[in-house]
């Protein structure tokens, strides 16, 4: 009995013990669930409000969640870059330049914007020297790759208002004219713009005793105006005969203007109406142009469907792998062999079968898909289920390349010059250039049985034959590439740094490129490109801005320029474009903001891109993909 007794009190405390334990990882558990609620209800909240008080702030400021920079200069600005990526993946740059001279290409395409202003750059030095770069990071960080880091340019006073819509907002401008709407608020608007003035007078009025009668209507005014405008958002909100009320009040108003009153109380109240204004029309307009530029840099939701939905397709099929039927084809030197880096299914979809249609042999092309391990299932099931004639397409994932760790696209880089310094108003033109990346100089040791490749953009679309490229006798020229004269590297050479380079030689644009590997690996060009990046970062210079400086200066000497009818840029920015003259030229170049396969794509641009995809695809109306 005493035996069990003991045991009994054992295994009551053990009990208790286990119970106490057991309500203790209940307590931590319910606590930390709780923990979690309310950081999820706190962290939006936080973001909402750093977001709006963020739009708010000055341009000098942290007006937009990214990284910004803040360069100046005396009587002109001289240079400011940026970079971004888009929605595909695009690096964009931007370089800031004096007065260039007319355009010498026969591109056609006049620059008239920059994009939205996430960075203030500003150089302090005077034309001809130097100049030291003051970098000043902002409290929010770049928090994903594909966050735009853009560059406004302010005026050599500091006056804010000659900044024209174009350069601190960008492509967002232009595409707010193209789709402006009818305001459906614009009486609203009015009569709270009468309201404002009301209660402007009413102070001054309502202490004169002669005008007692005056001050009574006002008051009776003003209260039937903030009756209806608590009640109305729009102008279908507001009651009948509105009109006839509002006339009353711009009668009173005008009584009202023709007392003498004391001034500094009206005054006042203007004063606060103009910066309340503003305000709120630069808070808008910024948020608008933020978002717009969300817009264009994320990935579609139905082209993300499109991904998910093939790459698990890929995995439920055993389809057998075509490509390994065409290896001959792939390194045959003597098929034309063309590459394209991408990780966006529609767009190299797009310029593969525009470039089959129009070519006169399909059986000797053979394309070259690079894309990253996220999209490299996906590709290759679409690619192997859908023909493109007798063409023979490989899709190879750049990842599994042991020297390469990522994929990185064309990048475009923005060159917007001052072209009037002595005019009361800053006058500026910008020019979109496109250039090679990264992943572009590891070419030669990808392709190790080829001579000769040529390299397209996945943003462009082919209306010839392109045969006549693999006939070029670009002598001892390694790249075959359309120049872009109306910028030259001597306007750049306060961004291109200490290294030496020709001051006249013409900017180069990658989308159609022809290039000889075999010139290339003589020439060591890789890495001489990867000597000048690291030059460049040794100096200083951000490195995402490094690779296009590098680009420019690598094939320096080394560009054989293609015939002005090769290739036409800018249908991804430019609204101006001649769409009959469009038609005349072999390859159309979408770079820009607005690309093809976007809502806010040039409409009049993208039906010569949407006639090369198959819309009937049922993977595509599974996804809704551009409906």
């Amino acid at each position: 009995m005493k035996g069990g007794s003991v045991n009994g009190v054992g295994m009551s405390t053990i009990t208790t013990t286990t119970t106490t334990t057991t309500k203790r990882r209940w307590r931590g558990f319910v606590i930390a669930v709780l923990g979690l609620v309310f950081l999820s209800m706190l962290v939006p909240l936080v973001f909402l409000l750093g977001f709006h008080n963020a739009f708010h702030s000055s341009l000098s400021g942290s007006a937009f969640p990214s990284q910004q920079h803040t360069l100046s200069l005396d009587d002109f600005t001289i240079g400011a870059y940026e970079s971004h990526y888009s929605n595909n993946n695009t690096k964009d740059q931007e370089y800031v330049g004096t007065q260039v001279p007319e355009r010498s290409d026969h591109s056609g395409i006049k620059g008239s914007f920059t994009k939205a202003p996430v960075q203030v750059l500003q150089l302090k030095g005077s034309p001809g020297h130097p100049v030291d770069v003051d970098i000043q990071k902002a409290s929010s960080e770049r928090h994903n790759a594909n966050v735009n880091n853009t560059v406004l340019i302010q005026p050599s006073n500091g006056d804010e208002s000659e900044v024209p819509c174009e350069l601190r907002f960008g492509s967002y401008c232009l595409w707010r004219r193209e789709y402006k709407e009818a305001m459906i608020d614009s009486m609203v608007k009015k009569l709270k713009d009468r309201l404002f003035l009301a209660r402007a007078y009413f102070p001054s009025i309502a202490k004169l005793p002669v005008q007692d009668k005056l001050s009574k209507e006002l008051r009776q005014n003003i209260q039937d105006f903030e009756r209806m405008l608590s009640e109305a958002t729009t102008d279908a909100d507001l009651p009948p005969h509105v009109e006839d009320k509002l006339v009353k009040m711009e009668a009173t108003i005008a009584r009202a203007k023709s007392v003498p009153v004391d001034c500094n109380n009206v005054d006042k109240k203007f004063r606060q109406l103009l910066d309340l204004t503003e305000d709120e029309a630069n808070f808008h307009t910024k948020q608008s142009a933020f978002l717009y530029q969300l817009a264009v840099q994320t990935m579609p939701k139905s082209l993300h469907c499109l991904s998910m939905r093939l790459t698990v397709e890929h995995f439920h099929t055993s389809s057998v792998d075509l490509e390994d039927s065409l290896t001959e084809k792939f390194v045959d030197p003597e098929l034309y062999h063309y590459v394209i880096f991408s990780n966006n299914i529609l767009a190299s979809s797009v310029a593969i079968n525009s470039t089959v249609l129009h070519a006169k042999e399909s059986k000797k092309l053979v394309f070259h898909v690079l894309t990253d391990g996220q999209n490299f299932y996906a590709m290759k099931l679409w690619f192997s289920s859908n023909t493109f004639k007798k063409a023979a397409i490989q899709v190879l994932n750049i990842e599994e390349y042991s020297m390469i760790s990522d994929l990185s696209l064309p990048e475009e880089f923005r060159v917007t010059f001052q072209t009037a310094h002595k005019l009361p108003k800053m006058h500026y033109k910008t020019e979109y250039i496109s250039l090679f990346s990264h992943s572009h100089y590891f070419l030669p040791e990808i392709f190790k049985t080829l001579d000769k490749i040529v390299v397209l953009d996945d943003d462009v679309v082919v209306q010839q034959d392109l045969s006549a490229l693999w006939r070029l006798n670009m002598g001892k020229m390694v790249n075959g590439a359309s120049e872009h004269c109306a910028v030259r590297l001597g306007q750049l050479e306060h961004y291109l740094g200490r290294i030496y380079f020709n001051q006249n030689s013409c900017a180069w644009m990658s989308g159609l490129n022809v290039i000889n590997l075999a010139r290339w690996r003589e020439l060591n060009l890789s890495q001489k490109f990867r000597r000048i990046v690291q030059q460049l970062n040794m100096e200083g210079r951000l490195h995402e801005a490094a690779a296009s400086r590098a680009s420019l200066l690598t094939f320096q000497d080394l560009v054989y320029p293609l015939d002005d009818t090769w290739v036409l840029s800018g249908l991804g920015h430019e609204y101006g474009l001649d769409i009959h003259s469009v038609k005349d030229f072999a390859v159309l170049h979408y770079n820009g903001n607005m690309k093809p396969w976007l809502e806010l794509g040039i409409p009049k641009y993208r039906s010569l891109w949407l006639k090369f995809l198959n819309r009937e695809d049922q993977f595509l109306s599974d996804c809704n993909v551009i409906p």
